[in-house]
């Protein structure tokens, strides 16, 4: 590891920190939006119960689908999942500068392709990376001193199909991550079943398809969100369509995946319409939950040191379609964001289970699909 990148993580883990001590975040909140919403919202959580306040939109925009927050905390980048941006049959992503409880737009450039759903930044906050589902491809941006998105500096289209007929028959670019090391951004793209490796220039921004390019999880399972656990041995795929989580040992060297394990996130004997949406590892490491789009739950497990997932039990959100859930830094409670109820809603979790309950707050906010939190200590 060089010099460079043992000073970021020490900053990130520093910083990590701080978060755990902070008695409230900031929760920003992405929407698609319409007729009720009007971009990005934000309110405040407090640690000390779990209650949730102070709504208010901090950003008009247009269908700010996924969001994520820089390193520093000073600026926040939002896809817009739209399939036409001026023109072009593509989406934009949006920069802005983090000003109290509101944003202030920097700038926005276009993915290259439709329906952006995912973005991310790389470790040092050097570079952002984007996953366009509908266009199936996969964009980066140079990040400039002053937050702002450069020119696209990378684009990569996938090619191929996996087995499923109606959605596989082409690629689906659904989200793309750094790993711990920061060395490869992985992509999972749902129409190919793989997780695509690129390795990184972080002063370029390119992206270069990795030897070997990817790693295969089982077909028809139409990888959606990874999750690394702390130590960034292993990592966790939702299977959207097959309704399972995959559980992978990870080779940070070769930026390589061999799967371990496949779960249902779904209840021994529960048949019904369902589609998981987010995966995401406990801050300890020692939990793992992954949300379900019509059975409303969030599934829990717990991870055993050789990286092996026990089941824990399904906890209601308390709301439908739970597209997206966010544990905060202190890991004391997930906010899970209901799409088709208009609701925020805070579960508890057991430090030593990692079982769910309710805390007994809600706040309604207009068509929520993402949640990220932000320091306010």
């Amino acid at each position: 590891m060089n010099l460079q990148l043992s000073l970021v993580l020490l900053s990130v883990a520093i910083s990590g920190s701080i978060c755990k001590g902070a008695e409230n975040f900031r929760v920003y909140i992405g929407t698609y939006t319409g007729k009720e919403s009007k971009g990005i919202y934000s309110c405040d959580l407090s640690t000390r119960d779990g209650s949730l306040s102070n709504l208010k939109l901090a950003a008009e925009t247009l269908s700010p689908s996924f969001l994520t927050i820089h390193p520093n905390g000073k600026f926040l980048y939002s896809v817009n999942e739209v399939s036409n941006y001026k023109g072009e049959r593509s989406g934009s992503a949006t920069a802005y500068k983090i000003e109290g409880d509101q944003l202030t737009k920097l700038n926005e450039q276009s993915t290259g392709g439709d329906g952006p759903c995912y973005i991310s930044v790389d470790h040092t906050g050097k570079v952002a990376m984007v996953a366009n589902y509908g266009g199936g491809s996969v964009a980066a941006f140079p990040i400039g001193t002053d937050g702002s998105l450069g020119a696209r500096s990378a684009f990569i289209q996938h090619t191929g199909s996996s087995v499923n007929p109606e959605r596989q028959k082409e690629p689906h670019a659904h989200s793309i991550n750094m790993d711990p090391e920061n060395r490869f951004a992985i992509a999972a793209d749902l129409g190919l079943d793989q997780l695509l490796a690129y390795r990184v220039d972080l002063e370029q921004g390119t992206l270069t398809p990795n030897n070997p390019p990817f790693s295969k999880v089982p077909p028809g399972t139409g990888p959606r969100h990874l999750s690394f656990t702390p130590n960034g041995k292993f990592a966790y795929v939702n299977g959207e369509m097959s309704n399972t989580v995959v559980g992978m040992s990870y080779n940070p060297k070769e930026g390589s995946f061999k799967v371990m394990q496949v779960l249902s996130t779904l209840p021994e004997g529960w048949n019904g319409t369902s589609w998981t949406a987010q995966t995401e590892v406990h801050p300890n490491g020692k939990f793992l939950y992954v949300s379900n789009r019509g059975h409303d739950s969030i599934a829990v497990y717990q991870i055993d040191r050789g990286g092996h997932l026990k089941y824990v039990e399904n906890e209601s959100t308390r709301g439908k379609i739970p597209r997206n859930f966010e544990i905060e830094p202190s890991g004391k409670f997930l906010v899970a964001a209901n799409q088709d109820s208009d609701s925020l809603v805070v579960l508890k979790i057991d430090q030593k289970t990692g079982a769910l309950e309710p805390a007994g707050h809600e706040l309604q906010v207009p068509k929520p699909v993402c949640v990220k939190f932000l320091s306010v200590k």
